[in-house]
């Protein structure tokens, strides 16, 4: 039981970073891609029917932490305050952005709305991976399993380290990466074309840095999510836009699942000792706990899944960013 529903966590956030990943990387590249309002209101169009919905995810994993492993949710919240809420406030800032920019008919307000959206959406994209960062690199966790470290400072040390600073780099990348591949194959015109010449040159950047990151660690997976960013890249060129925003989705996929399986049966890694890290048995919640959010993890989450293929389904058709005369 505690097996499944780490896998099921996984899964959770595997489903948040690629699906809010390109939400986020859309919002990024907004003002980069659209070179006028039309434009720019094809960007944001293009998630509109989406960005809400897959917040959902966030709500499914934070919410399986805390019930499967209240233990490790103790731990990371504890630890993790100030850029969980420094992240809630950027999501509430980024669905105003979204929501209100089409509540007044000036150019100005929508443009400020537009670097709202951009400015909030690259915030949220570099903490996520600041927070990434950190759990491969582990926190200062006692034998009580509390975090070392007082007030502000217990909190904010950790996004100082370069694991943080690694992950927050990398995340950047993936995000304009799915939203470059996203906005190619989701629209028409102009921006189609300027998504795709940005996904081209990305996925190469991106590539080159996985590698060197694989070889220094040795992990696999990395190196798989280079070969997938450089396919993307390729794939771009050749304008097969479904092709690339696959290759990229299961590039972050992978990273996903490295951070999660960097340390084996290790859910939180200490700092201080090996043997104070935080095992995925020892923050488990009981037996009767587990079976109980089964029963409730059966009845919602295929709905939860069902609702979003069908809204993808229905919403499937191309954004156009040209201007048609009248």
């Amino acid at each position: 039981m505690i097996t499944f529903w780490f896998a099921v966590l996984v899964l959770a956030w595997v489903l948040y970073f690629v699906l809010e990943g390109f939400d986020f990387g859309v919002g990024i590249l907004t003002p980069v891609l659209g070179r006028d309002e039309h434009e720019r209101g094809a960007a944001i169009r293009t998630i509109g029917p989406f960005w809400d919905g897959n917040e959902v995810w966030l709500v499914a994993a934070i919410g399986v932490t805390f019930a499967a492993f209240p233990a490790w949710y103790a731990a990371l919240l504890s630890a993790l305050y100030l850029p969980m809420v420094l992240i809630l406030l950027m999501l509430a800032v980024r669905g105003v952005a979204l929501e209100f920019r089409g509540k007044h008919d000036s150019p100005a307000w929508r443009r400020r709305a537009d670097l709202l959206l951009a400015g909030s959406s690259t915030a949220i994209v570099l903490l996520w991976g600041a927070v990434l960062g950190i759990f491969v690199h582990g926190l200062a966790l006692r034998a009580d399993g509390e975090v070392t470290g007082t007030g502000l400072s217990r909190s904010l040390d950790p996004l100082l380290t370069p694991a943080a600073g690694l992950g927050a780099l990398g995340a950047l990348l993936a995000a304009v990466l799915l939203g470059a591949t996203f906005l190619a194959l989701r629209t028409t015109g102009p921006v189609r074309r300027r998504a795709r010449g940005l996904a081209r040159h990305a996925g190469l950047i991106g590539a080159v840095g996985l590698l060197i990151a694989g070889i220094g660690t040795g992990s696999r997976i990395v190196l798989l999510a280079a070969v997938l960013s450089f396919g993307a890249g390729v794939l771009a060129r050749r304008a097969r836009e479904a092709a690339a925003f696959v290759a990229v989705a299961a590039g972050v996929a992978a990273g996903v699942v490295t951070v999660f399986l960097a340390h084996g049966d290790v859910v939180l890694r200490s700092t201080l000792s090996d043997a104070w890290s935080l095992t995925r048995t020892g923050a488990a919640a009981g037996p009767e706990a587990l079976k109980l959010i089964t029963i409730a993890g059966v009845i919602v989450l295929p709905g939860v899944l069902a609702y979003q293929i069908w809204s993808y389904w229905v919403f499937r058709r191309r954004v156009a960013s040209e201007r048609v005369a009248s």
